[in-house]
């Protein structure tokens, strides 16, 4: 009798399991064979294949994976399994990631309310860990025929972005369209990469713009890649191809830590940390007018050369980004005087608050190279509203409680001086090199207002305007003056820039500053 109850358990089993055989086969080709065929036609990668490219081999643990929609009402006579979006966890270098994947091959990779719900549940779960979120995006926004259905869980993940902001990295990766209300995740996540000429972001396609405005432009012009990294500023990483792209979210990863928690990443660095830097002894030229690359000052001090670009199509006046000193990640603000001499405009101060944020919200120290002749004038600046978006990078600043050194290089005008990083806004430490100059503003704009009815006056304006520029040079733009007064700590070689940064940031591992307890600041948005 025991047998035969055996027999049939076990038959039961086999078939059980080759129902779930047969189920699970169906989720992992839940697209048609049509759609799979046009995706690797437009030169895309299947959402599987892109979370492959992504992860570590082997690593990806799925969830939700036999989910189905229960919108039968609305007329989707399909329900396949996934819903179009593939969710679950894995790991980036040994490290822990949740990463969802959307499906184009299944209803465009349109979100419905399943769809939702699984993207829901992944980030409560990567918030309860504390580990980073990765979305691939690729989908056609909300699903029609669920209505306002699809409207609400969209509400659902923009909710979760923000009570995770600050708390856990989360990155955007634009792999097809986006569109709609689609974009706003992406744009509350802390980066977004895109791939030169088949990721796409609007709020309104090309079409709508031609029928509202009368405007001719193409899909690439209005929503492509490129634009929105040198335009909008909205894509903050441009790749080349997919594979590229994937491969460059791995390795700013390496860069971020867990969690808001936990100290950025190092590594054995194998960078001397008191190795000098002969070079910068004369990468400035001898004219104070004349530009220099400040991304070569930075490559000279950081450990290998290696320098991760935060925006590097928009705002190029100023220079951002993630390095590692003595193997530690750092976090890199520095004028760029090859770009309108380095000043701070609306885009460069909207660019530079937005990494210190970054790098505060995540315990990454603070490197500050100062070459700033001050704020861009003019009247569009004015009317677009330097002074608030100049605040917001004071704010920043001001705000932030990691460790923060500044280095001055040359040009320290005015306001701007203050905003980039000064002793006066809470810097730790403040270095000079003997070519910076301090001051409210140049020698030439200096002599003109101080010494205006002496000009007017002398027999010889010019003559006299140039004696007065080079004594005020001597008097004013030099870093003694502010080094009496222990707005600077140090005078220093350029050489020794690098092994005085790591010696500073080793001191300042221990430091703890306890902002005062309120709701949240009101920054000057």
């Amino acid at each position: 009798m025991a047998s035969i109850v055996s027999s049939v358990n076990s038959n039961s089993m086999d078939e059980k399991l080759a129902d779930l055989k047969a189920r699970k086969a169906a989720a992992f080709t839940a697209g048609s064979p049509r759609s799979i065929e046009r995706q690797h036609e437009k030169g895309k990668l299947l959402a599987r294949e892109r979370i492959d490219a992504l992860l570590d081999e082997g690593s990806f643990h799925e969830l939700d994976l036999l989910a189905r929609h229960r919108a039968h009402a609305a007329g989707l006579e399909e329900h396949p399994y996934t819903d179009g979006v593939i969710t679950g966890w894995g790991t980036i270098g040994g490290r822990k990631i949740f990463v969802f994947s959307q499906d184009f091959t299944v209803f465009g990779g349109a979100l419905g309310e399943v769809f939702a719900e699984k993207i829901h549940k992944l980030m409560d779960l990567a918030l309860k860990v504390g580990a980073p979120l990765i979305g691939l995006n690729d989908g056609a926004g909300a699903r029609i025929q669920e209505g306002v259905v699809s409207l609400a869980s969209y509400g659902g993940i923009f909710h979760r972005n923000v009570q995770s902001s600050g708390v856990i990295p989360q990155i955007s990766v634009v792999l097809g369209p986006c569109a709609g209300g689609a974009v706003y995740s992406p744009a509350m996540t802390d980066f977004i990469f895109m791939v030169r000429e088949s990721s796409h972001m609007f709020i309104t396609g090309p079409d709508v713009v031609k029928t509202v405005t009368g405007e001719d432009v193409t899909l690439e012009e209005l929503g492509g890649a490129m634009s929105h990294a040198s335009k909008s500023g909205v894509a903050t990483f441009v790749s080349a191809d997919e594979k590229a792209c994937l491969e460059d979210v791995r390795y700013l990863l390496s860069f971020l830590p867990q969690n808001n928690m936990a100290d950025a990443p190092s590594i054995n660095a194998s960078d001397d940390p008191l190795r000098q830097c002969d070079l910068l002894r004369t990468i400035l030229p001898p004219s104070a007018s004349q530009p220099y690359d400040m991304k070569k000052v930075i490559a000279e001090v950081v450990d290998d050369g290696e320098f991760f670009e935060y925006f590097p199509h928009w705002a190029k006046s100023i220079v951002c980004g993630f390095s590692r000193l003595d193997g530690r990640t750092v976090g890199i603000v520095g004028n760029q005087p090859m770009v309108l001499a380095g000043v701070l405009d609306i885009e460069s101060s909207e660019k530079a608050a937005r990494f210190v944020r970054t790098c505060d919200a995540f315990n990454i120290p603070l490197i500050t190279f100062v070459d700033v002749p001050g704020f861009l004038p003019g009247v569009d600046q004015e009317y677009g509203g330097i002074i608030r978006h100049g605040a917001k990078l004071l704010y920043a600043y001001c705000e932030a409680t990691v460790p923060r050194i500044q280095v001055i290089t040359r040009k320290a005008y005015g306001g701007a001086y203050v905003v980039m990083n000064s002793k006066s806004i809470g810097a730790d430490l403040a270095y000079a090199w003997p070519t910076a100059e301090l001051a409210v503003m140049g020698p030439q704009g200096a002599v003109e207002i101080v010494y205006r009815r002496e000009l007017q006056q002398a027999a010889n304006p010019a003559e006299r305007r140039k004696e007065l520029v080079a004594e005020y040079a001597k008097k004013y733009a030099n870093p003694y003056a502010a080094a009496e007064r222990g707005y600077i700590d140090d005078v220093i070689d350029p050489a020794e820039t690098r092994a005085k940064l790591i010696a500073g940031l080793k001191m300042l591992q221990s430091k703890r500053e306890e902002l005062p307890r309120r709701k949240h600041g009101n920054m000057p948005l």
